[in-house]
This record gives C-alpha cells, structure tokens and sequence, in this order.
C-alpha cells in the first residue's frame, strides 16, 4: 500500500502532528501496510490522543494528496486498521529501538 513517496510524506505529517502534542517523533519507519513510530511524547498527553490524531490526521491528509492510489488499500473503508500497538521502551536503549525501526523494509 505504501510506497516510498507516500512513506515520507506520512513520516511528515506525523512529525507535524507529535509537534502539536509538545511531542517528537525520534524514528520512522514503514512496510507496506503499517509504519513503526518511536515517539517521546509528555506525560500530559493521553497516548490515545495523540495515536488517535497521528491516525485522523495522516489518513485525511494521504487520502487527499494520493486519493488514486489509497482508494485500493482501506481497511473496510477506513485508511488505518482501528487497532494499534504501543509499548513503553523505558528501560531500554533509545540506540537498540532506533535501530529496529531503521532496520524495517521499506517498500521498493
């Protein structure tokens, strides 16, 4: 689904949406039908809302710019899969998660 153009400009706009939370996003990377995100987020900030709008967001805006090439991949209609994955990496090494991120296949 995603390709490589489509990939950086996700990775954009999620850099715009964590700058809204007083976030920042350390790592991006992605596969065909999902991305791996290392985000240093405030506690103040409800992760919900904050995966909440990186998804609202990134799906209203790739579905605008690419609306040829998104229409084919929804999710029962929906841009992203209503589920998603989020794991503390308190005790481990910024280093070991940025790399596992950087090490995902990219499309192409």
């Amino acid at each position: 689904m995603f390709t490589d153009e489509i990939l950086r400009r996700c990775e954009d706009i999620m850099i715009e949406v964590c700058d809204s939370f007083g976030a920042e996003l350390v790592e991006f990377n992605g596969e065909e039908d999902h991305v791996h995100l290392l985000v240093h987020h405030p506690p103040k900030v409800a992760l919900s809302t904050l995966v909440n709008s990186l998804k609202g967001v990134s799906a209203r805006l790739l579905s605008k710019e690419y609306p040829a090439h998104i229409r084919k991949y929804l999710w029962g209609g929906h841009f992203w899969s209503p589920s998603y994955f989020a794991a503390s990496c308190g005790g481990a090494p910024l280093s070991i998660i940025k790399e596992y991120i950087e090490n995902q296949k990219r499309p192409g």
